[in-house]
């Protein structure tokens, strides 16, 4: 029940207990002494008086106040203890004061003051509040699956929407058949799979996948998220289960979607932070009910995850989520074809080509596409332009990636300049070395809210593996900017802390992970639960002794420090670019591709392809040991052995 639901019917409820109390309440009369109440008497103030078990009340000819100023007509005297006035009756009878005794409270009566308010309450309540819930309403609603039915005309999604996914798609028209032609299936003896997990990291389209098979089909599709079954109190997410069920039978052939199965399919004793008997429960009855599901009926079960690794082993065996579909980040063709969905319902100009859009944009997955195509055309509504441009998706696409510019960002100019020389640094040794991507962009526009500067480096194709050259070049590019600086200004900034990290993870995944290290051979050192689709470490448990751990330690020190040597000597051979690059960037702050190159290929020699640039450092003379050449032929690069 929506929060606006609640507003009429507890108004009423709060109004019609104010009309109770001023109805039933009486007012407070003034309590004086018993010496008080002789004087008023004797003065001839009081009007009449009420005797009663320790208690006169009475009331007065013209109201008084008491101590806190509040007035009243009406006296309270409290008798209890004092002995019998006598002369009370007679001293009334003179003064003309109308005088009665009380009557004992009527049991009923008062009842009846206490009940009648409590039963109006409760009556509201339950005709207002638990009748609108519908049937089950009240405390039962808590055992009831929170399951969102939609209708096949409500869906308005099929595979003509899901672009990008064509192997998914593929595998889920076989359910899509099941669903419409049971009996092919069944005539043979065969039998659907049971449930079906969709895997792959956020945003791949995992959701619009499940809600693609129920509009094909045309079935009604009960949607959920796996934290609806769990609450704070013990058995509701079981009975949550059992009930979406036999919702499920009742309206089959229809599709259950659970998203995020993880939050209650995690594996049992792992010992994760937050795992608890409910939510155990909770597993154990959704693993019985899938069990003792017969699929013929023609319900299909679906669940998405991008944490497929915690998930529980007796989820993901034969009878129960016996079929995976990897949803996975889409290649070049995959986001052009994304990039078309989403552009429909857009004005674009009528010479952007999405192809190269869609080359730009290297891991993107579809929300990070529709997010893209969106970001554009609210751009182009703030700018006045009539359609998306391609500068618009470029500009788009470097404030997703980026973060949005910060123009009003005051900087000293030695602060800029030293920013300025510590980009080109990193695109100067992206241009020279071999593996690199090559370099789209030099901005010290600062973004984001750390980021004073930027170098946009765009991949040519989807790249899947990288060589150990390749990750040298990497870790020689990232050192670009901080060496610039040592060399330019004869000491280091702090604005080289992301680099420095990103240096140290790739040398060490290097020697760790990658078996690249010659002095610690073809072996992997380290044990790790990483997942394969978000890239976190879940837990890490060594198996090295700590001689080896010391051995590691001076392998990335190693590389990282041959990598220095290699920078330090490819910006002093070309101290003259760095200086022309610097200069154009502070003046126009902002350098493209074509700008970039006109100032390197004057004087920059590239380095050839497939020389490993870290292994040609001679270890004793801290000098490039071989003559590399430009890829176009031009003479080696001078100093360079």
């Amino acid at each position: 029940m929506k929060w606006s639901n609640w507003i009429l019917p507890v108004g009423l409820l709060v109004l019609a207990v104010l009309l109770i109390q001023a109805t039933l309440m009486e007012p407070r009369p003034i309590q004086v002494t018993y010496s008080e109440f002789r004087k008023l008497l004797d003065a001839g103030s009081v009007q009449s008086v009420v005797t009663g078990q320790g208690v006169f009340t009475g009331n007065l000819k013209e109201s008084i106040a008491d101590t806190s100023g509040r007035r009243s007509r009406q006296f309270s005297v409290d008798v209890n203890g004092l002995p019998r006035d006598t002369d009370l009756v007679r001293l009334c009878l003179e003064k003309n004061v109308d005088i009665k005794g009380s009557p004992d409270p009527n049991p009923f009566s008062v009842m009846l003051v206490w009940l009648l308010p409590t039963a109006i309450v409760v009556a509201l309540l339950y005709f207002l509040v638990f009748r609108r819930m519908g049937p089950g309403g009240g405390a039962m609603m808590f055992g009831r699956s929170k399951a969102k039915l939609y209708a096949h005309e409500d869906l308005n999604v099929s595979f003509d929407d899901v672009a990008g996914l064509e192997e998914a798609v593929d595998e889920l028209r076989e359910v899509v058949d099941f669903l419409k032609n049971p009996e092919k299936y069944q005539a043979v003896g065969g039998r659907i799979p049971k449930g079906v997990m969709l895997v792959g990291p956020p945003g791949t389209g995992k959701t619009l996948l499940a809600r693609a098979v129920a509009g094909e089909a045309g079935v009604p599709f009960f949607g959920l998220s796996g934290s609806d079954f769990v609450e704070m109190f013990v058995g509701v997410g079981a009975a949550r289960v059992r009930d979406l069920f036999a919702q499920a039978e009742q309206r089959a052939p229809c599709i259950i979607f659970i998203d995020e199965l993880d939050a209650i399919g995690k594996s049992r004793g792992s010992g994760f932070v937050g795992g608890h008997d409910e939510r155990e429960q909770t597993l154990n009855q959704l693993l019985v009910e899938m069990d003792g599901f017969d699929s013929n009926r023609g319900v299909i079960i679906m669940a998405a995850t991008n944490r497929p690794e915690i998930l529980d082993a007796a989820l993901l065996r034969p009878g129960r989520f016996d079929r995976t579909v990897v949803v996975d980040r889409p290649d070049v063709n995959g986001r052009e074809a994304i990039l078309q969905v989403h552009a429909r319902n857009v004005k674009v100009a009528e010479d952007l080509n999405l192809r190269e859009i869609a080359s730009l944009t290297p891991g993107f997955v579809g929300a990070d596409l529709a997010n893209l195509i969106n970001e554009a055309a609210l751009l182009a509504g703030r700018k006045g332009f009539p359609h998306v441009t391609r500068h618009l998706l470029e500009e788009a696409i470097e404030r997703s990636m980026a973060g949005l510019e910060r123009k009003q960002r005051v900087m000293m100019p030695e602060e800029k300049r030293r920013i300025a020389y510590h980009e080109c640094g990193h695109a100067i040794v992206a241009f020279l070395l071999p593996g690199s991507d090559p370099v789209h962009k030099i901005s010290i526009v600062p973004r984001g809210i750390g980021a004073l500067g930027y170098t946009l480096q765009r991949p040519l194709d989807d790249r899947y593996l990288a060589t150990q050259s390749e990750l040298e070049s990497r870790i020689c590019t990232l050192l670009g900017g901080i060496t610039a600086e040592e060399i330019v200004f004869s000491e280091t900034s702090t604005g080289a802390q992301n680099d420095l990290q990103r240096v140290a993870s790739i040398a060490r995944s290097m020697v760790k992970d990658f078996g690249m290290s010659p002095e610690l051979g073809r072996l992997q050192y380290r044990d790790s639960q990483d997942s394969a689709f978000l890239g976190t470490s879940l837990g890490a448990t060594r198996e090295y002794s700590e001689t080896t751990a010391r051995e590691i330690d001076m392998e990335v020190r190693r590389i990282v420090d041959q990598a220095q040597v290699l920078v330090r000597n490819i910006l002093n051979q070309h101290r003259p670019s760095l200086e022309k690059l610097a200069e154009r960037l502070l003046e126009k702050e902002v350098l493209d591709a074509t700008e970039f190159k006109e100032v390197m290929e004057a004087s920059s020699p590239r380095l050839v392809p497939g020389t490993s640039p870290i292994r040609t450092i001679d270890p004793k003379t801290n000098d490039v040991d071989t003559g590399p050449t430009r890829v176009d032929g031009a003479p080696p690069i001078p100093g360079a052995g």
